[in-house]
């Protein structure tokens, strides 16, 4: 699935990139007759150089060039239109699309860019939180807004005052990234024995932070319990379900617990420390995160179900019959 994804977001960079000249050459004709615009200007894309043939390449090249066009300080293109937001937007589906590692480099080479002009980079912060961190967007990452938050947060564009608030969502993108660790804690089930995530002894944990009355919460857990590959591999041992309740409310935590499959990990904290001292990003409940045999972090507030079987299956049966 995430095969097609990419080849469906590069055979549009390849048309993109392909009508960027001639998209020029129009723009210039269109508003030089046109004295009322109503759509968003088009900006310059980057033309694609001969060496690239894949449409991998295609979107990986796309991702480190798609602003190389762009004049940072024409201000003219932050315009009740939403020129760059609709640009924007389409970059941010062109970064879902490449590794963690290029986005996070593609993003701080964009913003690095901006720093020609304050009110710009003022527009792409904002477009980068608004796509990139807020826990509602369909192409929120994570690893494109800690590029972003590296160079926001030591930018001379702003003042000591102006950095706090970026510095401070970088600390926390920080926690529990990709690749890393993830931060251990304790927990209590409903018969009140105790454990901690370090404790749990399985191939895979499925680390699901969650609110009884959350109607998403519901969603989300019926999904797993919908999923046939993951019921498989739960019911062998192969994954733990750690579901954790990180607020106060134990009444309706306990009344809420018929609800919940037995063969899970039934929990809260108790020590409140997930919530009070931050270990996780709360921000946005429920939330999924999928963690190896030594607790690395696989996926990272991960909502979708299919990418979850799709990483244990690369890991476990793909990369096998290689």
């Amino acid at each position: 699935m995430k095969n097609l994804k990419i080849a469906t977001i590069a055979i549009t960079v390849f048309a993109l990139a392909a009508c960027a000249g001639n998209n020029t050459k129009k723009q210039s004709t269109q508003t030089a007759a046109t004295t009322t615009q109503t759509q968003p200007r088009q900006i310059p894309l980057p033309e694609l150089p001969g060496f690239i043939n894949s449409q991998q390449q295609a979107t990986e090249y796309m991702a480190e060039h798609y602003w190389d066009r762009f004049d940072f300080a024409d201000t003219t293109y932050i315009d009740t239109l939403k020129t760059i937001e609709t640009a924007f937007a389409q970059y941010g589906q062109v970064l879902a699309s490449v590794s963690p590692e290029l986005a996070n480099k593609a993003m701080k080479r964009t913003m690095t860019a901006a720093q020609k002009n304050k009110q710009m980079f003022d527009e792409f912060a904002a477009q980068a939180e608004k796509y990139l961190y807020d826990p509602n967007s369909p192409v929120k990452n994570e690893e494109a807004y800690i590029g972003a938050l590296e160079v926001m947060s030591t930018t001379s564009l702003y003042d000591e005052w102006e950095r706090v608030r970026p510095q401070s969502q970088l600390t926390l993108a920080l926690k529990n990234r990709l690749g890393t660790r993830a931060t251990d804690f304790g927990y209590v089930t409903k018969t009140g024995s105790r454990g901690t995530l370090y404790g749990i002894r399985a191939k895979y944990t499925l680390l699901f932070i969650n609110n009884p009355g959350c109607p998403a919460c519901k969603e989300t857990r019926e999904q797993i319990s919908a999923s046939a590959m993951l019921t498989d591999l739960i019911n062998q041992g192969i994954i733990k379900v750690l579901a954790v309740y990180p607020d106060e409310d134990l009444k309706e935590w306990y009344d809420y617990q018929p609800n919940m499959p037995e063969n899970w990990i039934n929990s809260y904290d108790k020590a409140l420390a997930m919530r009070d001292k931050e270990l996780y990003d709360l921000r946005a409940i429920p939330t999924l995160y999928l963690l190896d045999e030594n607790k690395t972090v696989l996926l990272k507030d991960c909502m979708s179900i299919p990418t979850i079987e799709q990483v244990i299956y690369y890991r476990d049966y793909y990369n096998q019959q290689q």
